[in-house]
């Protein structure tokens, strides 16, 4: 008698046998061929980074004003400008720094692992070495460490965190499923058809490295440097031309020069700004708000449209029992509780562990004793349950599909309807049967869905008050997708499917469904060419390219690694409160970085053409390059105090209005010119002082009349109206300080008397007052708010 020999399994697209898997010698040579199965860490490295500190315009300027300080031999001004540089570039290090490291310790996890069969045995292995052709095991809460296609077995897999489908899909041999999918129930056998960056979201990896957006901070910066250099560059144009003219010497015209562009440098404004943002951010970290870009913190002040992911973000990302509909003779507490029979107990099936927490509160008196569960068959689509009744006899339950349970009962076109009716708005419906073998009646339906959060329509509500619309950007089905919108308020039409028009805008449509990665990025993009400031708010891979374009990214608590790590901010509580709390304390960042541009507007301009009329007036450069250097600690970085000011903010979004500050930059600035001027004049026609004399003045006018000025231009109403803090207080006490001890003492300067110095203070405030009363039109006139 022959036998009957099985021919050898046939390998697979990879070359694999699929009996023995891979031998480590070819899983060797494919890794080498391949890749790791991770995607490349795009993490900016430390010399980049402060590179990128000491080459902008602020620092370019800087660091020539200390080469022409340095051949003119002036070492200890030169050192003072270079310390200035060093602290810019080392405090916006330092915040970068701090969010980096945390961000760090919220990925820090174990390393992911894969059941793989390497030369005919299964043996555990990183997941990185996973190569093409491999042949792994998915088990019950393993997580797919790459794509792969099912070659026998049948699980439920949640890919939730990569395509937005809130209900787990049901996955057999033939199936193709991504990297990052949670098996929820069963086990199956995969063959890796992609790792790395060649995986189904390696394209979303390289959508999150390439998206980019400046933000408005940069611009405002930039902005303000560049009309700040245009003026003055002019202005220093002219102080060269008449210095020529009245034959002032080469070593002199160097030093008008020299003091000329340091009084232009607005040096502390980056610092200043990422002092604001930083201090922003400790606040927020108080509120369970994590900012990992700290451009993000202002950013939240002037967005106007929140993009919201569903799955996960708006909802829990857990399935819940909504609907329950009985049929004749049978209640709903009959229906679940002969469904809880049906259903695993202390499985990771999302579906019955839904079941059977609904049923728990529930009792009947006549319920049936289990004898016996078994499990869901995806070939009959159902679970099932022996049971003996009250009277002994055996029954059984049947839960499953709608259409799969009817065929076991008799025909009830009211059942057929209602399911009809409830999956037609995005519900999972299941049926449960209940009798004899062969005489099951339909109990009743269950509806599951993935419920929203709590928060979320306390949420649209409150950034509605605040001005910011939200839309829903989800991959999940648009009935779905609708459903929920109208539950968290959001009303308003669905894009319809298909590709997103390049522009659209937040205005046309409250809900975009079924959109892929590239979707959600190309719709942050195209609100963003429409104007807006974009936030993002998501959990998932799938959410991750459009997080890292969108101004403000949020990932929320329960995010993937890849969604925190691309977002600008993480919560790191649960909930969706942060993001108002982002927004309200990102408007308070806003007016106290607005207050300090506007104040470094008016100085600027001020000391600069005060530079122009002193040459005009006594033929010398008024102020040194030294005095230059102090005026700058006293007002630059002294004024940084601005960054821990009392403030009111804005009702609405608030917008960088650049052209507006500076036109009240230039109408302020010339109030604090005259200042300056007269007292100079003063000191010139009326009491006859020397030019060191002269100098002394018109440095203590500079210092005196801006720091008095910082209280007209801190309170958009008058002055009185709110108290500042205690820093900016303390910093104009020491600013005033230092420059009348510096007077009086001769320190650097020439020496004047105490009761001139006293007298100058006076003006100032008097000065002051006058600002005060005619800022408020102006401010009102150019909607600084």
């Amino acid at each position: 008698m022959s036998a009957t020999i099985a021919p050898p399994p046939e390998p697979n697209v990879h070359g694999t046998n699929a009996e023995a898997g891979l031998s480590s010698s070819d899983a060797s040579a494919r890794l080498k061929q391949f890749g790791r199965n991770a995607m490349p860490d795009t993490t900016e490295h430390f010399l980049p980074r402060l590179l990128a500190k000491f080459w902008a315009p602020v620092p370019v300027m800087l660091e020539a004003a200390i080469v022409l300080q340095i051949v003119l031999g002036d070492y200890v001004e030169a050192g003072v400008v270079a310390a200035l540089l060093v602290f810019n570039g080392a405090l916006g290090l330092m915040q970068e720094g701090r969010a980096q490291a945390t961000l760090d310790a919220l990925k820090s996890r174990l390393a992911l692992n894969a059941s793989v069969r390497r030369d005919g045995t299964w043996k555990i292995i990183p997941a990185t070495d996973l190569v093409p052709g491999d042949v792994v095991k998915l088990s019950l809460g393993s997580v797919v460490a790459a794509d792969a296609k099912l070659t026998s077995g049948e699980v439920l897999l949640d890919q939730s965190m990569l395509t937005g489908e809130s209900v787990p899909v049901e996955a057999g041999p033939g199936l193709q499923t991504y990297a990052g999918a949670l098996v929820r129930r069963g086990e199956a056998v995969a063959e890796v058809t992609a790792t790395g960056v060649k995986t189904k979201f390696g394209r979303t990896a390289e959508l999150v490295r390439v998206a980019h957006v400046i933000s408005s901070q940069q611009k405002a910066v930039l902005r303000v440097v560049r009309n700040l250099a245009g003026f003055n560059g002019l202005v220093t144009l002219f102080l060269i031309a008449y210095a020529l003219y009245i034959k002032m010497s080469v070593h002199e015209i160097i030093l008008l020069v020299l003091t000329a562009i340091l009084a232009s440098i607005p040096v502390a404004l980056p610092a200043t700004f990422t002092l604001a943002a930083a201090i922003g951010a400790r606040a927020l970290a108080k509120l369970n708000v994590l900012p990992t870009r700290l451009s993000a913190v202002d950013e939240a002040a002037t967005m106007t449209v929140l993009c919201a992911d569903k799955t996960g973000t708006l909802t829990r990302n857990e399935l819940k029992v909504t609907t329950i509909t009985p049929m004749a003779d049978f209640d709903e507490a009959h229906v679940l509780v002969l469904a809880a029979l049906a259903s695993s107990d202390g499985g990771q099936d999302p579906v019955d562990g839904a079941i059977r927490s609904a049923a728990q509160d529930k009792s009947i008196t006549d319920a049936p004793h289990l004898v016996k569960f078994i499990p869901f068959d995806p070939a009959t689509k159902m679970s099932e349950a022996s049971v003996t009744g009250t009277d002994g006899a055996s029954q059984r339950v049947v839960k499953g599909a709608f259409a799969a349970v009817s065929r076991l009962t008799q025909p009830m076109p009211r059942a057929a309807t209602a399911a009809e009716a409830l999956e037609g708005k995005g519900f999972r419906v299941l049926a449960v049967a209940f009798g004899a073998a062969k005489a099951m009646g339909l109990v009743g339906l269950i509806a599951l869905s993935d419920p929203p959060r709590e928060d979320s329509a306390p949420l649209i509500t409150q950034l509605k008050a605040l001005g910011v619309r939200t839309v829903m950007v989800t991959g999940d089905a648009p009935a779905t997708a609708a459903i929920v919108a109208h539950t968290v308020g959001l009303d308003g039409p669905t894009c319809p499917a298909g590709a997103i028009p390049s522009d659209v805008r937040p205005e046309s449509f409250a809900v975009f469904a079924g959109v892929l990665p590239e979707d959600k990025y190309k719709l942050v993009k195209a609100f963003q060419n429409a104007h807006h400031t974009v936030g993002m708010c998501g959990d998932g891979a799938n959410d991750a390219p459009a997080l890292r374009q969108a101004q403000m990214g949020i990932a929320v608590s329960t995010a993937t690694d890849v969604a925190k790590s691309a977002a600008g901010m993480v919560l790191t509580s649960p909930g969706l409160a942060g993001i108002v709390a982002a927004v309200k304390e990102g408007r308070v960042t806003f007016q106290r970085i607005q207050t300090y541009t506007l104040n470094t507007i008016v100085r600027k301009l001020a000391t600069v053409l005060f530079l122009a009329l002193g040459l005009l007036m006594t033929g010398h450069a008024i102020l040194t390059p030294l005095l230059i250097v102090i005026y700058l600690i006293t007002g630059d970085f002294l004024s940084m105090s601005l960054t821990t000011d009392n403030v009111y903010t804005s009702p609405i979004p608030n917008i960088w209005r650049i052209g507006s500050l500076t036109i009240a930059g230039i109408i302020m600035g010339c109030g604090l010119l005259i200042f300056c001027t007269l007292v100079v004049a003063v000191g010139i026609y009326g009491l006859d002082l020397n030019l060191g004399a002269i100098r002394t003045l018109a440095f203590l006018a500079l210092v005196f009349g801006s720091q008095t000025s910082i209280y007209a231009i801190r309170e958009r109403r008058h002055f009185w109206q709110s108290r500042p803090s205690l820093w900016v207080g303390g910093s104009s006490v020491a600013a005033i300080a230092i420059a009348t001890v510096m007077a009086i003492s001769g320190l650097a300067m020439t020496t004047i008397s105490a009761p001139l110095v006293i007298t100058i203070l006076a003006a100032a405030i008097v000065f002051a007052l006058l600002l005060d009363t005619i800022k408020i039109p102006i401010f009102a006139r150019l909607g600084i708010v």
